[in-house]
């Protein structure tokens, strides 16, 4: 069989290593409180997901960058559907729809931060082989 497609395999979350291990615990996120709960290692190929201690602290920036381009990107199609404008007061209705989507969207953004972070830094067969763990 050929190499896994990289964009389905970050569309769905897997090992970048092996496209095949699911990156999370659970496949929703709910509940919440565990939306960001992930296995030390690849259930598949055995890679470690921590690269190194602290490894994460840097999807925080993908995860603003995110944030920022989505918010451009519906700043724009709502300028070209509704327009900007203070009379009709939609300048208001943008802020309260951009709100509530940051609000919604951030479980997501989040995760897809951490598997684009992940996917920069190993590619498809680069990791080491280490052995699953027991």
């Amino acid at each position: 069989m050929g190499v896994p497609n990289k964009l389905v395999s970050m569309a769905t979350k897997k090992c970048p290593n092996c496209r095949k291990g699911n990156m999370y615990c659970n496949k929703s996120i709910f509940p919440l409180k565990n939306m960001m709960e992930m296995p030390e290692h690849c259930p598949n190929c055995g890679m470690k997901y921590e690269i190194e201690v602290g490894f994460w602290f840097g999807t925080g920036y993908v995860s603003y960058a995110l944030s920022v381009g989505l918010i451009f990107i519906l700043a724009v199609l709502f300028a070209l559907t509704v327009g900007f404008s203070w009379r009709n007061n939609s300048v208001y209705w943008f802020l309260g729809i951009m709100i509530f989507m940051m609000v919604v969207l951030q479980p997501f953004i989040m995760r897809y931060a951490r598997v684009l972070y992940l996917y920069a830094f190993v590619g498809y067969g680069t990791a080491d082989k280490t052995k699953k763990p027991e």
